[in-house]
């Protein structure tokens, strides 16, 4: 149980909820380290229900390491690679290290991951998980973005948690991740430790 953060519970349900029903969209938890953005992240994609769950964490010593991100999220739905068109197809198996030569044109990576995760959100819908965004590489987090800015028609929910300073470019629902308030933290307290 999570106490004290009900908001926050509830506007990425919403997000859930609507992807679910076809109407997908992105949200973005911000707050500084060790205010909660995980267990919420995870609590969230707890509660999909049937929905898939693709995930991946921004890791620092990975940052400069081009689609390392991508990789991540994308892999458990390689299998629908070839579902995707030729050109979309060709640029994500390049950035995922599945064929020789770069990923090419940034407009077909960006269409090919938003297909894929289109594919993979195939019956049930999908929750696209991303932990500590800061520390995504750049080409990962560009094509992610891209995708995000798309999922209107979408049953695909995004969630991208950041540290507070952070950008995070074309996501316009931010949810703000505080510290608990001291009754909240108190309830915590006593629920683990008993005490009170």
């Amino acid at each position: 149980m999570l106490y004290g953060r009900s908001a926050e519970i509830s506007a990425l349900y919403e997000v859930i909820t609507r992807a679910r029903d076809g109407f997908g969209g992105a949200v973005v938890l911000r707050g500084e380290a060790g205010t909660g953005k995980t267990a919420l992240l995870d609590a969230a994609a707890a509660r999909g229900g049937a929905m898939r769950v693709l995930r991946t964490t921004g890791v620092e010593s990975e940052s400069d390491l081009a689609f390392a991100a991508l990789h991540q999220v994308l892999w458990p739905a390689t299998g629908s690679l070839d579902a995707l068109p030729e050109p979309q197809r060709a640029a994500v198996r390049a950035a995922l290290g599945l064929a020789v030569g770069g990923a090419g044109d940034r407009f077909l990576l960006g269409a090919g991951v938003l297909s894929l995760l289109a594919e993979a959100a195939t019956p049930d819908g999908l929750i696209c998980v991303i932990d500590d965004f800061q520390w995504v590489d750049r080409a990962s987090a560009d094509a992610l973005l891209f995708a995000a800015r798309r999922l209107a028609t979408e049953r695909i929910a995004m969630l991208l948690a950041v540290r507070a300073d952070a950008p995070v470019r074309g996501v316009p629902l931010t949810v703000d991740v505080r510290g608990l308030p001291e009754s909240a933290a108190a309830e915590l307290l006593e629920s683990r430790h008993g005490v009170g």
